[in-house]
């Protein structure tokens, strides 16, 4: 991977994360999108934040155990779209869903628990996203680490966000859940073994 340079790296990644939206427009705007295209949308948003918010906590075990080094630089961006397709899954609620009616969203978040969890996922990725450039890094010291491990818990209540909606087959919260298990267990392993050695 040497090969390729960061900037091209970079070029290469951020096109491919743009796939699933391009995906998703085309196939709104030919109406491919099967009965219930609001649905489809909401849904398709949230699996894909789901996926960006792995492939960027990922990134530190791959680095670790294959010493892939070269997959550092773009841990940042893969956070980003993870923000990117989380806030495109709220808008579509609000727009589709909702109607852009702010009352009706204030009742969901009483009456359906896994929105009530969902919502501080988002608002982490928020604080996240906006303090993820060098500057705020410098400018947050020791804090910027602190408020960045907050990403342990937005993919906790992710996984508490799909978990509660299950109506039917528990498969994708089992695989879900197996996968936050990998990422945090890997890290409580590490901190475990810094602390006792």
């Amino acid at each position: 991977m040497q090969i390729i340079s960061v900037f091209w790296r970079r070029l290469i990644i951020f096109l491919l994360s743009l796939v699933p939206m391009l995906w998703l427009c085309v196939n709104a705007i030919t109406q491919q999108l099967g009965a219930d295209p609001a649905k489809t949308i909401v849904l398709f948003t949230g699996e894909w934040a789901i996926y960006f918010l792995f492939a960027s906590l990922a990134i530190t075990p791959l680095r670790k155990f294959f010493h892939w080094q070269w997959l550092q630089p773009h841990r940042r961006m893969l956070g980003l779209f993870a923000l990117f397709y989380a806030f495109s899954h709220l808008l579509a609620y609000l727009v589709f869903i909702l109607g852009f009616d702010f009352s009706r969203l204030i009742a969901e978040l009483i009456k359906r628990p896994y929105i009530a969890v969902g919502f501080p996922a988002f608002l982490i990725l928020i604080a996240l996203g906006v303090t993820s450039t060098r500057s705020m890094m410098r400018r947050m010291g020791k804090n910027w680490i602190k408020l960045h491990r907050l990403i342990y818990l937005a993919v906790l209540l992710v996984w508490i966000h799909v978990l509660l909606q299950v109506r039917a087959s528990y498969q994708d919260a089992l695989v879900y859940g197996v996968i936050v298990l990998l990422l945090l267990g890997v890290r409580i392993y590490w901190l475990l073994r810094k602390r006792f050695t």
